[in-house]
């Protein structure tokens, strides 16, 4: 019986993981590459929202930049028009004014002719044989030809005045053109490098974001991972807890099975004892015995007992080998 007992139970066999792992690892493979595309394909759309940004900045940077330019022209050429009207205002006033100092001058002029005619006509009254007489048209004429190069030279002047001021403006206004579009041009080149500089900003950003993010994921995945291979552990351990449990609670039954074989071996070695015994004391020729009329059937067949064996000696139990890594006996 502990014999068919040992044949009948089937020796311990660990589950196989190594499929499971391998499907494991397929899924995981495929669930990288797949978090892999995704992310790759998260940076090419925000790339491309930020060139989009970059692009509707740029266009929007060029339209206000035009018109700011388009307007502080206007603007400018409207202030030139403005002191121009005024330098044109104050000629204006200077010649109204030296024109009523010609008017003045002509008025004196005639009135000191006039005293002038008085004064010699007196003197032609009383001096007449004394001197020659005085052409007075030409002396008046002497005197208008003067005035009106007096007057030339002036309106001259003014015009040479006038001209020198404007081209003094004309070139200032230049200088001050050159100076605004080169102060202009500064200004949008530093502003493309802050458009710039803040679109890199941003690209930085979201790189640093989308790198958080892969960092968060793939310690949120490992520490999935982890825990998996900690509640495998724990299930193997409790497996194994179960195990050595089972071989423990099987050895000790094995033992008292081993210790009812030998008291049984024992029982059954007195037992055959006695029997050995009992045979030897009996008879080796037995007597004839009569029949029911009382005559003697014959004597037994003279036929020597055969001694009897000597009985075995009880062998001692040998404690039988065990097994190294599972701790089972070896049949």
């Amino acid at each position: 019986r502990i014999q068919e007992r040992n044949q009948q139970q089937d020796p311990l066999v660990c589950p196989a993981y190594q499929s499971y792992f391998r499907t494991i690892e397929e899924l995981q493979q495929k669930i990288l590459c797949t978090k892999s595309e995704n992310a790759r394909m998260v940076v090419q759309v925000d790339n491309a929202k930020l060139a989009a940004d970059d692009f509707r900045t740029k266009y929007e940077t060029e339209l206000s930049l035009r018109q700011l330019l388009v307007e502080s022209d206007i603007n400018g050429l409207r202030r030139i028009l403005d002191e121009l009207t005024l330098c044109k205002s104050d000629l204006e006033a200077q010649v109204e004014s030296l024109k009523e100092e010609l008017l003045c001058l002509k008025r004196n002029h005639e009135e000191e002719v006039n005293t002038l005619r008085c004064q010699l006509g007196d003197r032609l009254n009383v001096e007449v044989d004394a001197a020659p007489t005085v052409d007075l048209n030409r002396v008046l004429n002497e005197t208008r030809c003067q005035y009106e190069a007096l007057v030339e030279t002036n309106r001259r002047e003014v015009e040479e005045w006038f001209t020198t001021q404007t081209e003094e403006l004309n070139k200032q206004v230049v200088s001050s053109s050159e100076q605004l579009q080169s102060y202009q041009a500064e200004i949008i080149e530093l502003r493309r490098t802050v458009n710039s500089l803040e679109i890199e900003l941003q690209a930085q950003h979201n790189l640093r974001n989308s790198l958080e993010n892969t960092l968060t994921e793939s310690e949120a995945r490992y520490s999935s991972q982890l825990s998996q291979v900690q509640c495998l552990i724990t299930n193997v351990e409790s497996q194994l807890s179960e195990i050595r449990s089972d071989l423990e609670r099987q050895n000790q039954e094995y033992q008292v099975l081993l210790d009812v074989k030998a008291r049984l071996e024992c029982e059954i070695n007195t037992y055959r004892g006695l029997l050995e015994s009992e045979d030897c004391k009996l008879p080796c020729n037995p007597c004839a015995t009569s029949n029911a009329c009382g005559k003697p059937i014959g004597p037994c067949v003279s036929n020597p007992c055969t001694p009897c064996p000597p009985p075995a000696p009880c062998t001692p139990c040998v404690p039988r080998p065990r097994c190294g890594p599972c701790n089972s006996f070896v049949r």
